[in-house]
C-alpha cells in the first residue's frame, strides 16, 4: 500500500460529488493497470469490470489486460474516456493530468490512494475536468454505490 506524504491536503471532490462521478462514469482508462494478479491496479480494475465498468488497460507492454486491449498511453486510445484512474507514483502525475487534459473529452481524472499533486489538480479544475485524489475507486464504489443498494 502507498503511504501518502501530504505537505497539504489534496484537492478533492466531495462524496456526494464522487458518487456522482461513479454513477455517470461507464469507460474508465486505468493507468498503470499491472497484468499480475496480485497488484493492487489488477484487483482494483477487475472490481470496476465486474461492477459493470468497461475497463481500457494503460500500459507500456501487452495486448491484453483483463481481456482487454492495452494502450501504450492515453493519447492512443480511439474511445471516450469518462474517468482516468491512475496508479502511478505522484510524479508522474503532472504529466498525466496533461495528456488526459489534451484528449478534450476526460470527465474526470482520479489519482489513487496516497496520489496527489495540486498543482495538476488545479489545471484539470480549471479546465472543467473533475478531480479525486488520495481516494480508492473500489473502496469509494463500495462505500456509496455498492453498500446503498444492499
Amino acid at each position: 500500500m502507498i503511504t501518502p506524504q501530504f505537505t497539504s491536503p489534496p484537492i478533492c471532490a466531495s462524496p456526494e460529488e464522487i458518487r456522482k462521478i461513479l454513477l455517470q462514469a461507464e469507460t474508465i482508462a486505468v493507468v498503470g493497470l499491472s497484468p499480475k494478479p496480485e497488484k493492487e491496479s489488477h484487483q482494483v480494475a477487475r472490481y470496476l469490470q465486474q461492477a459493470g465498468y468497461r475497463i481500457i488497460p494503460v500500459y507500456p507492454r501487452g495486448d491484453k489486460i483483463l481481456g482487454e486491449k492495452v494502450y501504450p498511453n492515453l493519447s492512443a486510445i480511439e474511445k471516450k474516456i469518462d474517468l482516468v484512474d491512475i496508479f502511478r507514483k505522484s510524479d508522474h502525475l503532472p504529466a498525466i493530468f496533461s495528456e488526459a487534459l489534451a484528449r478534450g473529452d476526460v470527465d474526470c481524472i482520479w489519482a489513487q490512494l496516497g496520489l496527489f499533486n495540486n498543482d495538476a489538480a488545479r489545471r484539470a479544475l480549471d479546465a472543467g475536468v473533475k478531480v479525486v485524489q488520495d481516494r480508492c475507486t473500489k473502496v469509494e464504489h463500495q462505500r456509496l454505490i455498492a453498500a446503498q443498494t444492499l
